[in-house]
């Protein structure tokens, strides 16, 4: 009987780090549905039912695996993560929450443990949206938030996602039941919380040299698409001081982005990562300019309040260059923040494992801010290698996922001596 470590969640994540289990032999690609989708699930669901699981799958192609409670009729807390990656990712962004999970429950396994709640290890298998054009759309299945058209969606090749998961069954050692994605859906009676682990995908915890932290929240996320028109003109010819030019007016506009961010609190972030100059010759002044910002803060009416100013000083700045502006909000995402007692609990369970009560705001999306529209949720961060995630370079130390385990493990017999009937009991 091996131990439960850190250090074989993190082997594990390297396993999947290449073929079968990507479907690039450079780098890793694992789109949802693929072939190497099917490897992943095959493998993981091994290790499930190594650590004392029995293994399923749900109508979303989600693997659960499932440990029995201390008798029938309790309710279950979910742990986990997704298990897709974005093209020339890192091996650790979402599997490494998924094998800390079943290191959590090959603990309680090996040590003849049953808890007053059931356990289920959850690897979601899409939440990056790298192959079809919606993220989170497993997570979403599991609270019964439908995608309008989902069976007919088509990736970059003209699959659809019903095709897709037809191909995707025949390729996996399980079977998926039948029905559309909203069989995936799950009684919130049914359920006591979801535990999501993370590498951070930032730099905090490295700058204050802590292997983990408690996720206070997820932020709350605007994105919008800038457009600003001008005059096109002849780069030889158009005179500096007569021309309305719209990219010299982005570039002011991002420095002052760049300057209003700078002013608020440390979790309020504003990034423009994508820019567009038309007619894009060289020697020609561009006649318009598109851009897309997207705003990020931990509390939704700063967030609010920084795109605000942002809004207001690119009209100034526009109406000062006799440029015409207009903007398009493309999305609005509220924040999510940890459920509050989760929250204390994962807390409690830092300082008793020898770590300061640290808490973050995540700026990136989890499929924790899905879950929590039907439970309560809290999230623990993982220290990663110069803050650096959807990158090959992504590294995670052994050491830390040591920590990140202990933590969990703290947290479920601290949520174990905090439960009464009422609140494990199932609907």
């Amino acid at each position: 009987m091996v131990a439960a470590s850190g250090h074989r969640a993190v082997a594990r994540c390297d396993a999947l780090g290449a073929t079968p289990y990507s479907t690039s032999p450079d780098f890793l690609y694992r789109g949802y549905l693929s072939s190497a989708h099917a490897e992943a699930v095959n493998q993981t669901a091994r290790w499930m039912q190594d650590a004392g699981m029995s293994v399923r799958m749900d109508a979303a192609a989600n693997l659960i695996g499932r440990y029995e409670a201390v008798e029938d009729g309790l309710k279950t807390l979910l742990i986990g993560s997704h298990i897709d990656s974005v093209r020339n990712g890192g091996r650790y962004d979402g599997p490494l929450g998924v094998m800390l999970g079943i290191e959590c429950v090959a603990h309680l396994n090996n040590t003849g443990k049953r808890l007053p709640f059931a356990i289920e290890v959850i690897a979601f298998g899409d939440e990056e949206g790298s192959r079809f054009p919606v993220a989170m759309m497993c997570s979403k299945a599991v609270i019964g938030e439908l995608v309008m058209g989902a069976s007919d969606m088509q990736d970059r090749d003209g699959v659809s996602l019903a095709e897709a998961l037809d191909q995707f069954e025949h390729q996996i050692d399980l079977t998926i039941p039948e029905g559309s994605f909203g069989a995936a859906r799950r009684n919130p009676g049914d359920i006591l919380a979801f535990v999501e682990a993370h590498i951070e995908q930032g730099p905090a915890l490295e700058s204050e040299q802590l292997s983990v932290g408690a996720v206070s929240g997820i932020a709350a996320q605007l994105r919008y698409e800038f457009r600003i028109k001008g005059e096109a003109g002849h780069a030889g010819t158009n005179q500096m001081h007569l021309r309305r030019d719209p990219l010299a007016g982005a570039a002011e506009i991002m420095v002052e982005i760049e300057r209003l961010a700078n002013a608020g609190e440390p979790d309020e972030v504003a990034t423009v990562g994508r820019i567009e100059a038309l007619p894009g010759a060289a020697n020609v002044v561009p006649g318009e300019v598109a851009f897309f910002l997207d705003v990020r803060a931990g509390e939704q009416v700063r967030r609010d309040a920084l795109a605000d100013k942002i809004l207001a000083r690119a009209a100034e700045v526009c109406d000062a260059r006799k440029l015409i502006f207009s903007s398009e909000k493309l999305q609005d995402l509220a924040a999510s923040p940890s459920d509050p007692k989760l929250l204390t609990t994962m807390e409690d369970a830092l300082e008793e494992t020898g770590h300061k009560r640290r808490t973050l705001v995540s700026g990136a999306g989890h499929d924790a801010m899905i879950l929590a529209e039907i439970c309560p949720t809290v999230m623990l961060f993982i220290r990663c290698d110069g803050g650096i995630s959807h990158n090959p370079l992504e590294r995670v130390e052994p050491q830390d996922a040591d920590d990140a385990l202990k933590v969990m493990l703290k947290f479920l017999e601290l949520m174990e001596a905090r439960a009464n009937d009422q609140l494990i009991q199932a609907d």
